[in-house]
């Protein structure tokens, strides 16, 4: 009798810590959903309950196609977490600081969870928020759903190539997986996200050599503007962070996502990080400009509408969650089941590849996006 691909995985043993699937290929589709949780007690041991049961409904949703590469990452935001698992909490777990600065302004949002679902047939992506959403029922209330789509040879709704710089292999996992810097959370994550609206009449009305500019790569071959001719204002220098005279990377899975019969075309950015300092020196960059006033020319035809910042735990503290812990008992598990002497390994989606391999700590198999 054939084994069950899904069941027949190994195991991590008891001492290691498995990782979400944060660096996982890139898929042609993906859902967004963020939501808030209702007070009450009860309310509370249904979003507990989740935790430990999502990897059950992942598999189920993801038989049916184990080709499709399904998989679920779930976030929590600061109250959230205080409110489900209290202290200890990862040290650098707060509230999406909003940035202002004459007209552009990136906004803070409600959020309390994040699922960010993939896969490369949009039909699972949605199956398996719709089982999500069914089994929180009215203990959550969706603050944000978009329904993201891998655009024309990767590129956004501008129409240049987003994902270039994504690191790949074990840059990726340093980039990505919190290390000794926090050892109770080692394994973990954060994650930024925001969605952008873009003005598409305004931004096509600008000549390509202008839309090189302010983004810093040619349009048609996505080839990196010489510093020469590169302003200092341009996208890719802005978002260029450098610690000790080394570049930090994040790991981004930004989507376009849009509804043409209502004018609205946007993009989804989500960047994932070891740290979220990164990415809001990023956004500090863009939105105030380095020095202040030199800021991102793309907020001139872009809106962010959204923002918020969650916390990625491990696979491994998702699955011992139980419905009727107490706050403190949530995160005290943590402490013991993250030490920073476990091995700590990234989770994959429900499947094997088709060598058998897992392809832990690779991005191979989709194109690459910036």
């Amino acid at each position: 009798m054939a084994s069950d691909p899904i069941s027949a995985q190994p195991t991590a043993a008891a001492d290691t810590v498995v990782s979400q699937p944060v660096s996982l290929p890139l898929t042609r589709a993906a859902i967004f959903l963020v939501v808030t949780i209702e007070p009450s007690d009860e309310n509370r041991a249904a979003v507990l309950s989740l935790c430990a049961d999502l990897s059950a409904l992942l598999r189920s949703v993801g038989f049916r196609d184990l080709d499709a590469a399904l998989s679920c990452i779930m976030g929590f935001g600061s109250g959230a977490w205080d409110r489900l698992f209290g202290s200890p909490r990862p040290t650098e777990l707060h509230p999406f600081r909003e940035i202002r600065s004459g007209v552009r302004h990136a906004v803070s949002t409600p959020g309390d969870l994040l699922f960010h679902i993939r896969a490369k047939r949009m039909d699972l992506c949605f199956e398996l928020a719709m089982q999500i959403m069914a089994r929180l029922g009215g203990a959550v209330s969706a603050a944000d759903e978009v329904h993201g789509f891998r655009y024309i040879d990767n590129r956004d709704l501008l129409g240049f190539v987003d994902g270039t710089e994504n690191p790949s292999g074990s840059a990726a996992a340093d980039a990505v997986f919190i290390g000794e810097e926090d050892p109770a959370f080692a394994g973990g994550s954060y994650v930024i996200v925001q969605k952008y609206l873009h003005n598409l009449d305004g931004w096509n009305k600008l000549p390509t050599e202008v839309q090189e500019k302010i983004i810093g790569r040619m349009k048609a071959s996505d080839i990196e503007l010489d510093d020469s001719v590169k302003p200092t204002s341009a996208h890719n220098a802005l978002t260029v962070i450098e610690e000790n005279g080394k570049e930090i990377k994040i790991l981004r899975d930004n989507m376009p996502f849009g509804r043409p019969g209502h004018g609205e075309f946007g993009t989804y950015f989500i960047g994932y990080s070891r740290s979220p300092r990164t990415v809001e020196q990023m956004l500090e960059n863009m939105f105030v400009g380095r020095p202040p006033g030199n800021y991102d020319r793309i907020l001139d035809f872009s809106t962010a509408v959204t923002g918020n910042l969650f916390f990625i735990p491990t696979a491994s503290f998702l699955d011992c969650v139980t419905p009727d812990q107490s706050a403190s008992a949530g995160s005290s598990h943590a402490q013991t089941s993250m030490k920073a002497s476990a091995p700590v390994r990234s989770s994959n989606s429900i499947v094997p590849t088709k060598d058998g391999s897992l392809g832990i700590g690779s991005l191979k198999g989709e194109n690459s996006h910036e």
